[in-house]
């Protein structure tokens, strides 16, 4: 029986403790690269483009707000760390994160809307939610260590977040947008069953992947660069766990995940950045990449249309119903979708 706590799956293996402990240590050494950068945050979008280049590397430039460009990325990803890990462990124990873990300097504190525990029929779907979940409390845990080690002014509070599965829930939007149930009246509750708790990850995971990947040629520090690309591969096998699963379960699955690709896609702009699990032709889509093999990328704003669930320039809706919390303005609002 798993153990009544929400750290239990921060104990599966003792290769992921040491894998903290060697992030933390990177965290601390680079501390001192916190500098005063800024980021344009339309950057780290592929643009369509399938032919690969040399990033060059980022020119530093003076940012309003002071904060450096690397810390801005970090407040950045641990917003969708926490609505990750909130999803997860929620889902997979019942239970949310203890208050001591979404505390911050940065922006306003806000609650979690919706959420329950999943009684799955299914005990590796079970075993796979537990382990990500484990990830993703260790991603929350690790990425607010690094933040404090810059400077505890700089770690941002978990800001509002809604993963209800109502009427008037976040993954209903969605849902609606994509088409998977009635767009007037259709609710899409990601707790009722094993395949809608995949259908759900599958929202999320892909995002992830492409705004880490986007993110990465705008860090200065080599050590955060390397804890980001940590993080990054992490969340690249979760992607393709739940893409897998996904596919194996046959047509309407299949089809469900499609939509729900298609309709990201439309969110993020003209540029083709997101795919279905399955091709036209029946055969498997497991891994989300251009023609040349290389994972999409997400510029902040792109990530924003997404989790907001809007087309057009703002701060706030869908999953952040106030929006994201930042230190750099930019960094949190979603853009125009021409």
């Amino acid at each position: 029986m798993i153990k009544d706590s929400v750290f239990a799956a921060l104990d599966l293996a003792n290769e992921r403790r040491a894998e903290r402990r060697r992030f933390l240590k990177l965290a601390g050494a680079g501390a001192a690269a916190a500098g005063g950068l800024g980021l344009l945050s339309a950057c780290g979008s592929d643009n369509n483009n399938d032919t690969p280049s040399p990033t060059p590397s980022p020119t530093p430039t003076p940012s309003t707000s002071g904060v450096a460009t690397d810390v801005g990325i970090l407040q950045l990803a641990l917003n969708l760390e926490y609505l990750e890990a909130q999803f997860y462990s929620i889902a997979a124990f019942g239970r949310r994160l203890p208050d001591a873990s979404l505390t911050g300097a940065v922006g306003t504190r806000g609650d979690v809307t919706g959420g329950r525990q999943v009684t799955f029929s299914d005990p590796v779907i079970a075993s796979y939610a537990r382990e990500i979940a484990g990830d993703e409390i260790a991603h929350v845990t690790a990425l607010r260590a690094v933040l404090t080690a810059a400077g505890s002014t700089l770690v941002i509070a978990q800001p509002a977040i809604n993963i209800d599965g109502g009427a008037t829930g976040a993954f209903t939007a969605a849902a609606r947008a994509a088409g998977l149930v009635d767009k007037t009246s259709g609710t899409f509750d990601p707790y009722e069953s094993d395949q809608n708790f995949l259908l759900a990850a599958f929202l999320f995971e892909d995002v992830g992947v492409s705004a880490y990947k986007g993110a990465s040629p705008l860090i200065t520090s080599a050590a955060y660069l390397e804890a980001a690309a940590g993080i990054l591969a992490a969340e690249a096998y979760h992607a393709g766990l739940i893409r897998t699963e996904l596919f194996a379960r046959g047509a309407t699955a299949r089809a469900a995940a499609n939509a729900i690709a298609t309709a990201r896609d439309s969110l993020d702009g003209s540029a083709t950045l997101d795919g279905g699990i399955a091709n036209g032709d029946g055969t498997a889509n497991l891994v989300l990449a251009d023609s040349n093999g290389i994972a999409y990328s997400r510029s902040s704003t792109q990530v924003h249309n997404i989790a907001y669930l809007r087309t057009t320039a703002g701060i706030g809706g869908g999953f952040f119903p106030a929006g994201t919390n930042n230190s750099i303005e930019a960094l949190r609002t979603s853009g125009n979708v021409s």
